[in-house]
């Protein structure tokens, strides 16, 4: 799924996207002060960052994706490729997560994941392991990789896309995206997301 595409160019080339719900929507497991320094700050910050590296260049015209395909890899082209990263990993973790959300999905996408890791609870354990266990900061990752899911951990800014994998849904392991309402308690954060709000819908819709 396309999170985000090149905006109008008589503005900026790109904008802070609205979040998918209300910023009190996903209490008690993230608060709205969380969301207000998370999406209102942090994310906007990259916005802000990525419009001021793209100034008059040829990546002002282009979509988040093609940046960060463009710029994965090159040691010039860093700080481009950290902030377009980021403003599409925020993008597509502010969609991975919905209001009365988590549990076990259902239809297909249960199905890959029984095929994939054997049961929803293996998978579960599989995806906590790989959040809890990613060293600073990062995002874990259910991914489609040809036929079948994986989970995979990201560090930084990184993008599974660039491996060549179909990104279906993610958790932020930033310390900024749990520490006001979990502290450091992210085994806690990780175990609510997965029963409270992971968007099963959102991550079947990315199937191919």
């Amino acid at each position: 799924m396309s999170i985000s595409t090149k905006a109008d160019q008589t503005k900026a080339p790109f904008s802070l996207p609205q979040l998918p719900y209300a910023k009190d929507a996903l209490q008690p497991v993230i608060t709205a002060n969380t969301l207000e320094f998370h999406h209102g700050k942090h994310h906007n910050s990259y916005v802000v960052n990525l419009n001021k590296l793209v100034e008059n260049t040829d990546f002002a015209h282009q979509s988040l994706e093609a940046i960060i395909r463009a710029t994965h890899g090159k040691t010039d082209k860093v700080g481009i490729f950290n902030n377009a990263a980021q403003v599409w990993n925020h993008s597509f973790y502010w969609h991975s997560m919905k209001p009365g959300g988590g549990g076990k999905p259902s239809g297909t996408l249960a199905q890959k994941i029984d095929a994939a890791f054997g049961s929803y609870e293996k998978f579960r354990e599989a995806f906590v392991t790989a959040a809890t266990s990613q060293f600073g900061s990062g995002w874990a990752w259910l991914v489609q990789d040809g036929a079948t899911l994986k989970i995979v951990k990201t560090g930084n800014a990184e993008v599974p896309f660039t491996a060549g994998v179909t990104p279906l849904l993610t958790i932020d392991v930033w310390e900024h995206a749990y520490y006001l309402d979990f502290q450091n308690r992210r085994p806690d954060y990780v175990n609510a997301y997965l029963d409270k709000l992971a968007n099963w819908d959102f991550a079947a819709s990315n199937l191919h």
